[in-house]
């Protein structure tokens, strides 16, 4: 029922009433009672069709069901979706656990965890009133333009008020209408996701028999086309199996109407089958390989490690054959019966891994990630939750899937700061919550890395974690050679790009049929511009920060909030057209390399360049088959790919690694530079890294050319003792924001007098960020360093919420933005 533009509801209530989720960043669930048609079908996991507001319908996920009536009253369920949980408990207690640790909401967990088309809200639908009739004269120009269509629709839908207006913000115009009779509002929710149907082709079972087949093809007297299609026909289902329509037009050339007349003869029929959108291959599972004795210690070291501890880390160095340790490990737990989780910190990663683990375990795998459509994840998503699907492989947002009952979470890469979420919330890291996860199922976690996380090593030098070792390359193949170029001894003009030394090694890599990377954490064609005759620097008129300049656009970009401006011909300053360019980006590495290699096959890889749903992937099987010679890139040629022929890598700008302001900087720098140097040499020979400094004597470079780790741990864990960092404390970074200056800058005052009564010793700052402006909107930050007390977290993040409740609560203050980034990367 309805009252003008607010839905009334009947009651008959059940008696149980259920909580409900809702995909929205609210601070709390909602209650909402059970009618009594849906009570059977109302379970925990299930999507309910509820109203939040006056009208707005939304799809929510009941959390739990209970008999005790609340004192307040309550909205109906409107409708059950599922006919069984598309959630199982063990996820659900994920959510409250991120939303409880990250200080976010159960909402945004939802919004982040449920594929798209789960998420499902009503459509503002506008009805036209017939009782108006069809005088609009009292009705603005704007309005009439709307009643006009009503009235010769019917109905319009809110995009379509926009199309007709040409604006985006019609709420205004839509409320005056509501009041002025013309019409009313209803919210429409359908479901999004729809089956794959195609057309099959079937031979009529009569001529199934041989004779009578003959005798249909021998008597055949007109129509050869039909007799060709035909022919084509049963050639394919011979070889085939099962023929789709579009498979069988597409190799025979034939047409539909030829198909259609066989139809009609009833020697073939056309059936309508539901598919899968992601084709699956044979399930078969081969392991044909054999340990060497460096790995066979280290697998049955993470066997015995299992025994004891639910989370093991491996640190096997480089090229050491971890992934083979995977391999043999997934082998046990599928052959038991459970599922198992493979996560890798980026997308990059999967394409390569997975031809591998496809080699040994066919269709019995299958990844999952951000870039799947919306179906496709819907897809995989019910596979997972059946068990059909035993092995997933998938970046962090695997983490979400409906397993039931998994026995292995894989977390390769383990250090890399990837798997932390930035931004929406949940700002969550996909390694701490995968090893929550595990023990929901009480399932084990084994963590992996050439280059471990300081908090990891720390959590296996205190027992927390089984630590088991892998120290050989495989094959014994030695770790490569590092060579570190002083770049201020090079005799050359600006900041040196590709070294003598450099360019040498790589002509003797090239010469010897080897492939070389070259890396470069800076992306563009120059990170900024200087006016040569009175310094001005382009800035985003959005952010302060300069722009970078890209070659590919011939414009200046953002690389905060993505804005595009023309290219600059003369200083809008002081009129001079004699601009500097300053630092190198992988655009104009790849420019240079053309003119000095114009010889050899030359490709970059950063986010302008990988930009199609298979482009990376194609990347890089272009440079497994050796068709490319040099490959340069950002860290997208770090993160574990596995090329034979690489012989040599340069690391281009080490000091732009070693600059940055944070207290990961040192363990950021030695991840980066150690992981590059190992995709060299990693078959037959020894590699080589030339590294390009300035500052040749930064300790952090003398411990790669040493490869080092242990001895960087224990500088490291010292420096993190003696400033009260992770992992001897827990980081919570309060980031305000306003568009007034003053405004956010009051607020966070204000906030950080408030936290210091309850965390006086803990709190640094506010302070303004390097980047103080981001989208027009300034920046504020407040950073907090808890103790690791146990069973304190909570209450001090309980704290945390309390005042920033406070502060955002007055008036002035009111349209701050606080967001919390618990253990900031």
């Amino acid at each position: 029922m309805s009252k003008g533009n607010e839905i009334l509801f009947a009651d008959d209530s059940s008696g149980y009433w259920a909580e409900i989720i809702l995909p929205l960043a609210l601070p709390t669930t909602y209650t909402y009672s059970v009618p009594k048609q849906f009570l059977e079908r109302a379970s925990s996991g299930c999507r309910v069709e509820v109203v939040f507001g006056k009208t707005k319908k939304y799809a929510g996920i009941i959390k739990s069901v209970f008999e005790k009536q609340p004192d307040y009253p309550t909205k109906p369920i409107l409708n059950v979706l599922d006919d069984e949980p598309i959630l199982y408990p063990q996820q659900l207690q994920l959510w409250s656990w991120l939303s409880q640790y990250y200080m976010c909401s159960e909402g945004e967990v939802m919004a982040a965890a449920l594929p798209t088309h789960f998420k499902l809200s009503s459509e503002t639908i506008l009805i036209y009133n017939e009782e108006i009739g069809e005088d609009f004269t009292h009705l603005t120009d704007e309005e009439f333009l709307v009643a006009e269509a009503l009235l010769l629709k019917k109905e319009l839908r809110l995009t379509e008020v926009q199309q007709i207006l040409d604006i985006t913000h019609v709420y205004p115009l839509i409320k005056k209408l509501i009041d002025k009779k013309v019409c009313f509002v209803w919210e429409a929710m359908d479901e999004q996701y729809k089956v794959k149907k195609e057309n099959y082709v079937i031979l009529n079972p009569e001529y199934s028999n041989e004779e009578k087949l003959s005798e249909l093809l021998n008597n055949w007297t007109r129509a050869p086309k039909q007799m060709e299609l035909l022919l084509a026909y049963l050639h394919l289902q011979k070889t085939e199996g099962d023929v789709t329509q579009p498979e069988l037009l597409k190799k025979s050339g034939a047409s539909a109407a030829q198909l259609k007349g066989l139809a009609e003869k009833n020697i073939l029929f056309i059936e309508k089958r539901t598919v899968d959108r992601i084709k699956s291959i044979p399930k078969n599972v081969e392991i044909d390989f054999e340990f060497n004795a460096a790995q066979q210690e280290a697998s049955d070291g993470v066997t015995k490690a299992f025994k004891s501890k639910n989370v093991c880390l491996l640190h096997g160095i480089t090229s050491s054959g971890k992934t083979q340790v995977y391999i043999k490990l997934i082998e046990k737990y599928f052959k038991e019966g459970k599922q198992v989780l493979y996560l890798l910190p980026e997308i990059a990663l999967t394409t390569q891994i997975i031809r591998r683990l496809q080699k040994h375990f066919g269709g019995n795998i299958t990844i999952y990630h951000s870039r799947f459509n919306n179906n496709e994840r819907i897809e995989l998503w019910n596979k997972i939750r059946t068990g059909e699907v035993k092995i997933v492989l998938g970046a962090r947002s695997a983490l979400f899937l409906p397993f039931k009952e998994i026995g292995l979470i894989i977390v390769d890469e383990e250090h890399d700061p990837s798997f932390k979420q930035q931004d929406p919330a949940p700002r969550y890291n996909a390694r701490d919550a995968a090893i929550y996860y595990a023990s929901l199922f009480k399932a084990k976690t084994l963590l992996g890395s050439a280059t471990p996380s300081v908090e990891s090593y720390f959590n296996a030098q205190q027992d927390k974690y089984a630590l088991v070792e892998l120290n050989e390359r495989f094959g014994g193949i030695k770790l490569p050679e590092i060579e570190i170029i002083d770049t201020r001894q090079v005799a050359q003009k600006g900041k040196v790009m590709i070294s003598p030394q450099l360019k040498e090694a790589m002509q003797k890599a090239l010469d010897a049929d080897r492939q070389v990377i070259l890396f470069q954490n800076r992306r563009g064609y120059n990170p900024y511009l200087i006016c040569g005759a009175c310094g001005f620097i382009p800035q985003c008129t959005h952010c302060d920060v300069s722009l970078t300049l890209h070659k590919y656009s011939n414009k200046l970009h953002c690389h905060y909030c993505g804005s595009t401006y023309p290219k600059l011909v003369t200083c809008p300053a002081c009129g001079n057209n004699n601009w500097l360019e300053k630092n190198f980006g992988t655009e104009k590495i790849e420019e240079q390399l053309e003119d000095d290699f114009a010889t050899h096959k030359i490709a970059r890889m950063d986010v302008d360049s990988v930009r199609g749903k298979t482009a990376h992937d194609n990347l890089i099987q272009l440079f497994e088959q050796h068709r490319l010679d040099i490959l340069v890139g950002t860290q997208m040629v770090v993160k574990g790919l596995d090329f034979d022929k690489v012989s040599l890598v340069g690391i281009l700008d080490a000091d732009g690694l070693l600059a940055f302001a944070d207290f990961r900087v040192n363990e950021r720098a030695f991840q980066l530079m150690e992981q590059v140097s190992g995709r060299a040499g990693r078959k037959k020979e020894q590699g080589k890294v030339i590294i390009q400094a300035t500052n040749v004597k930064h300790p952090i470079l003398q411990l790669v050319q040493q490869h080092d780790y242990k001895q960087f741990y224990s500088l490291e864990i010292e420096n993190r003792k003696q400033f009260f960092y992770p992992p001897y404390s827990r980081i919570v970074l309060l980031t305000l924001k306003h568009k007034d200056k003053n405004i956010v800058a009051a607020a966070a005052e204000k906030l950080a007098q408030f936290l210091k009564q309850d965390l006086k010793n803990f709190i640094v700052g506010p302070a303004a960020p390097v980047v103080n402006r981001i989208r027009n909107q300034y920046l504020m930050e407040i950073l907090i360093k808890l103790p690791k007390e146990p069973g304190m977290s909570m209450k001090y993040k309980a704290a945390i919420r309390n005042h920033i409740n406070l502060v955002t609560g007055e008036k002035i203050f009111k349209s701050v933005t606080v967001i919390a980034d618990v253990d900031k990367m």
